[in-house]
């Protein structure tokens, strides 16, 4: 009979090594693209979003998550609960871990307009040409302030000044784009909780049968008296 406890914990432990392999793909990825020369406005905004993003304590998240996941695999095939019980406080600190990381980037919502200013600042016309193009807007704040890139977009002051300012809509698309991300992060919290409950249930059945086997052990000694 299929013991659905351990299967149960089976299925949350390879859904938490996948998260970690999620994690690593995706920011060794992006970090070999974020500072490519962009084509359009939306990958240029993309990518200067991508450079604020914690890259390196991601990586160290999900190595984190794997060093849990070896460290699970015995508790999985054999009956020691000692395997299991270091998993759970591991799974938990990669919780609290990958939890600080999604809070981090939901902080970085709350002040994108005013933080990305001098990083549009920085940005040569090119890039800042590209972003006007796509968002259809002069400049960052308005058309003066800092001063608007000369495109069929902004063609002149004058027009310019009728344009709104680049600002708000990069706002509304980085907050719609690192939503998506740190929304996902939040999720696999929810799942490293869902596996530490799992842990939980796993230690107390095997406890129960240790301590029916005990019973089964004493009771045959006083039998054999």
């Amino acid at each position: 009979m299929v013991n659905k406890v351990l299967l149960t914990y089976a299925v949350f432990d390879f859904i938490f090594v996948a998260m970690g392999i999620v994690i690593i793909v995706f920011s060794t990825t992006v970090q070999k693209f974020q500072f490519e020369v962009p084509t359009d406005g939306k990958q240029a905004a993309r990518n200067l979003l991508y450079q604020r993003f914690p890259f390196t304590a991601a990586i160290i998240n999900s190595v984190g998550i794997f060093i849990t996941f070896v460290i699970t695999v015995p508790g999985l095939i054999t009956p020691v609960r000692s395997w299991l019980k270091v998993g759970a406080y591991l799974t938990t600190v990669n919780a609290i871990f990958t939890l600080v990381i999604g809070l981090y980037l939901w902080i970085q919502t709350l002040r994108t307009k005013g933080d990305f200013a001098p990083i549009w600042g920085n940005q040569t016309a090119a890039v800042q040409d590209l972003m006007q193009a796509a968002f259809q807007c002069c400049g960052y704040f308005n058309s003066t302030s800092p001063a608007f890139v000369t495109n069929p977009t902004c063609q002149s002051p004058a027009s310019a000044a009728l344009m709104r300012g680049c600002a708000t809509p990069i706002t509304s698309f980085a907050n719609i784009f690192v939503d998506d991300i740190f929304t996902s992060l939040f999720g696999m919290v929810g799942i490293d909780v869902a596996f530490v409950v799992a842990t939980a249930c796993l230690l107390k059945q095997r406890k129960e049968r240790e301590r029916f086997r005990h019973i089964d052990e004493k009771s045959g000694a006083l039998r054999g008296f």
